[in-house]
């Protein structure tokens, strides 16, 4: 693919910045200058270093008016902002509300005078989101069912992984550790104890649960003649991709794209769903990593059925999308100065040589007179560093061409608290149909 020579960047940031606002079509207000030090980065000068690259913008109102636009119909490289089509299509598949279901079985019986199972113990799921301290929650809930030792072995489902691990052998090991306390690491205790302590769950913290597998670990599908003991399920979806968004982590959103069938299942349906044509779209990983092609005007369609979305369920974006300069991750640095610090809800994407070097961002952001834009900012072939500090001038000047920024309402939680918000069932007291035994 070709951009036209002419959207190519090879002129300082200041004049670069000029040469957008000609080539824009603004709304017929004057540009303010903005204020002294809006944000970590610095304000442009003439001193500045040349600014080399390629660059695809689009801001709207909300009613869809053209705020702002360059090589909007030219195909990028979106990087990790390719996670707010995963995250559109999980919600719609899935729902928010959706939680992932890890199932124990076991093919022994257990002695309820030693609180030994004789024989071996299953694990299935596929929980993007299993962790240390939901390891220590499994031990737990064992314990209450009377369970303390497991004389076989322990056998996880070939989709099973923990700790952002896609090894489902190495996932076992961590969890066959983790479940018990003389082989449970110290990193393990921080995070039980860490969440516990967040929970204020006293009564956790006053007993330290373990579960001793006496045999091995292997990888093996559970069989058909286990019995389900629990049901260990995780935070709700729109949890899950409150952090996912947030530290734009590759190994949920892969996970979570494995549930929708995969990089060419979720290109289709965004195809037939978005009426798109069959060239608009070109998706080598639902996290953004590789070559991946998009246009902004393709991508500010994708996040306008987002927010959509997220309305249907009384949603707002900020319940999946870091909030800068307020939410820890990607955006904890950016837009920081006291004006400016919640007005952004956005996405952002880098890779640092892929491409030459990409850097996208999308999302919103708000103004003084309490309007409401949508932008969809695209870079590439050049340094990421100082794309970023161009995005972000791009955005402050735009809201002072409305009188400044504006705080979205908006009141932040722990991340680590998004994702406690567990749920866990006794076999036979299902609330929820059972998990599947042939998860793989």
């Amino acid at each position: 693919m070709t951009l036209r020579s002419a959207h190519e960047i090879r002129v300082s940031w200041l004049i670069g910045v000029v040469l957008f606002l000609a080539s824009a079509t603004f709304a017929q207000v004057p540009v303010a200058s903005p204020s002294p030090s809006p944000s970590p980065s610095p304000s442009p000068s003439e001193t500045a270093r040349p600014l080399y690259g390629l660059q695809g913008v689009l801001i709207e109102t909300l009613d869809g008016k053209t705020v702002a636009s360059q090589a909007e119909n030219e195909q990028f490289n979106p990087a990790s902002t390719m996670k707010l089509a995963t995250a559109l299509m999980a919600l719609r598949t899935l729902g928010p509300d959706h939680r992932f279901a890890t199932g124990i079985w076991t093919d022994g019986v257990l002695d309820k005078a030693t609180g030994i199972i004789n024989g071996n113990l299953y694990i299935s799921g596929r929980d993007p989101s299993f962790h240390y301290e939901h390891g220590v929650l499994l031990a737990r809930e064992l314990n209450q069912l009377g369970i303390k030792q497991v004389s076989g072995d322990l056998y996880v489902a070939p989709g099973f992984t923990m700790n952002f691990s896609a090894s489902a052998q190495r996932s076992g090991e961590r969890l066959y550790d983790t479940l018990d306390t003389t082989r449970r690491s110290a990193e393990a205790m921080r995070a039980w104890n860490y969440e516990r302590t967040l929970l204020k769950d006293q009564a956790s913290l006053t007993t330290v649960p373990s579960v001793a597998v006496m045999g091995a670990v292997d990888v093996s599908p559970v069989p058909a003649s286990a019995k389900l003991l629990l049901t260990q399920r995780s935070a709700k979806l729109v949890d899950i991709l409150k952090v996912l968004l947030c530290y734009s982590n590759n190994f949920m959103a892969e996970r979570i794209g494995d549930a929708l069938g995969g990089p060419e299942s979720v290109r289709q349906q965004l195809t037939t769903q978005l009426n798109l044509g069959p060239e608009d779209l070109r998706i080598a990983s639902l996290s953004g990593l590789g070559v991946n092609r998009i246009s902004p005007r393709v991508m500010m369609k994708i996040y306008r059925e987002l927010r959509l979305e997220l309305q249907k369920h009384g949603l707002s974006p900020s319940a999946i999308m870091p909030v800068a300069g307020v939410d820890p991750g990607t955006l904890e640095d950016r837009f920081t100065g006291l004006a400016w610090r919640g007005s952004v809800i956005a996405k952002t994407g880098t890779l640092a040589r892929t491409d030459g070097g990409a850097s996208s961002l999308v999302g919103q952001m708000q103004a003084a007179n309490g309007e409401v834009l949508l932008f969809v900012i695209m870079n590439q072939r050049g340094s990421v560093w100082r794309f970023r500090e161009n995005q972000d001038y791009l955005v402050m000047l735009t809201q002072n061409t409305r009188g400044g920024p504006k705080p979205f309402n908006y009141k932040p939680l722990m991340l680590s608290m998004q994702l406690s918000n567990t749920e866990s069932t006794v076999a036979g007291s299902e609330e929820y149909e059972p998990p599947s035994r042939s998860d793989n």
